[in-house]
């Protein structure tokens, strides 16, 4: 399915979302903001859906702000800022935060260049899977800015308060093996994209309802107060016990996994 500059494809539950702007690397203008916007929406309603594999076109990810582009009109700038309340996600926040909303697993495939805004919207992935040749940036402070686009929920969950200053206020491009000894992405792959259908294959053979738990969970409870963590584990735990997927996921477990491959393409 074509949204302006974003290819929405959705296979045996797997939903391939690709940034489809390659001739500016993926860069982002008001409107590939506003069409990673509606898909994230897209995927919300969409039960079948069971994992995200997020990537970019033409060998790169997004290579940050199109800053031109937007700056050409003023109420763009207005329309990606605007909020009615401070706490609320704007639309250039969206596009990173909404992945973390999703109640699905997202897998964020990163090849060749990663920068400043891209690097904001694969923090907002449940995992980062990273070519070994790709260079990443939080790149907002080499024109002055801060990194405003929600990457810094994910980024403080990730690496130390003085790797998250270093990072940010140096705007330094990184290597691959940089990012990893950060603890900034999950794997270095030859084939990021390879590897990222072989985790979604693996994240299918799980209880959705399961996944979904622990994702809220983590993400809700990272800095919160130990009795949060404990009410919310316990919550959980007591709607997974009542629920089918638990069971469904206990019998796919002992079966053989070719059957439980036919099961899966069928949607049980």
């Amino acid at each position: 399915m074509q949204h302006p500059l974003v290819t929405l494809t959705i296979e045996a539950g797997i939903a391939y979302v690709e940034l489809n702007r390659p001739d500016k690397y993926n860069a982002l203008n008001y409107t590939l903001f506003t069409s990673i916007r509606r898909v994230q929406r897209k995927l919300a309603k969409n039960r079948g859906v069971r994992c995200v594999i997020l990537q970019g076109s033409g060998g790169n990810f997004c290579s940050g702000l199109d800053v031109s582009s937007v700056m050409k009109s003023p109420m763009q700038a207005v329309k990606l800022l605007f909020k009615w309340l401070p706490g609320n996600a704007n639309l250039a926040q969206q596009v990173s935060i909404g992945w973390r909303r999703l109640p699905v697993p997202v897998i964020c495939a990163i090849e060749g260049i990663c920068y400043g805004g891209g690097t904001q919207i694969a923090l907002g992935a449940d995992f980062r899977i990273v070519a070994d040749d790709c260079k990443m940036s939080i790149m907002e402070a080499k024109w002055g800015l801060v990194p405003d686009m929600a990457g810094l929920v994910g980024l403080r969950e990730l690496v130390g308060k003085d790797v998250a200053m270093l990072l940010t206020m140096t705007a330094e491009v990184i290597s691959a093996q940089q990012a990893l000894t950060y603890g900034l992405v999950t794997e270095v792959s030859e084939q990021p994209r390879v590897r990222a259908q072989a985790l979604a294959e693996k994240l299918l053979a799980t209880s959705p309802d399961a996944n979904a738990a622990i994702k809220a969970s983590i993400n809700k409870s990272w800095r919160a107060t130990e009795r949060s963590l404990l009410r919310r584990e316990s919550f959980s735990q007591i709607r997974l016990l009542l629920g089918k997927n638990r069971v469904n996921a206990a019998i796919r477990q002992t079966k053989d996994p070719k059957r439980a491959y036919q099961e899966r393409q069928r949607g049980w």
